[in-house]
């Protein structure tokens, strides 16, 4: 990312949210090369939702944005925190591993969508007047630091804010 124009908030997050979807696509049509292609949709996905729950989704909740709607999206990081956990303990070929995928793909294009329509998350950040040049700044700064961690140590368990999953049992699969 070009240090003389940085990015403001929303364009940042929206650059993610490109990203994510053409690794999907990516995904869905690649025929090798499936593991390292997870692996980069995971860790696009950790890093972007850190930068909105450690900056931008607290600016938000701060300046007056529906609680709500910020509340749902949460809910909707943890989800796909879940599975993206699967995904990183497995590998292509081990069953359901594309299915995961595709529903993690399901489930973001669900979130970006609320994120991005007319009355969404970025549409009232914009209306509540936030600092979105700073807060672009800082998310870029943080979003390098924790990608040289990735790419060093690999990402870390998910931590959830909305759920604590009870202990739970794997019926076996017949057939």
């Amino acid at each position: 990312m070009p240090n003389s124009k940085t990015l403001d908030a929303i364009a940042l997050l929206k650059a993610d949210h490109r990203k994510v979807e053409d690794l999907f696509e990516k995904y869905e049509s690649a025929r090798s090369k499936k593991a390292d292609i997870a692996r980069q949709i995971c860790m696009e996905l950790t890093i972007h939702t850190m930068i909105e729950e450690e900056i931008f989704y607290p600016a938000c909740r701060k300046a007056g944005v529906d609680s709500d709607m910020m509340d749902e999206a949460n809910v909707e990081h943890d989800g796909a925190k879940s599975l993206i956990a699967e995904l990183e303990n497995g590998a292509p070929g081990d069953p359901y591993y594309d299915a995961k995928v595709k529903v993690l793909s399901e489930e973001i294009k669900h979130h970006v969508k609320e994120e991005e329509q007319r009355d969404g998350v970025f549409a009232q950040a914009r209306e509540k007047d936030l600092d979105l040049k700073a807060l672009g700044e800082q998310m870029a700064a943080r979003k390098k630091e924790l990608m040289t961690g990735f790419e060093d140590n690999g990402l870390p368990p998910p931590m959830t804010l909305t759920m604590k999953a009870p202990p739970l049992e794997q019926q076996q699969h017949a057939g």
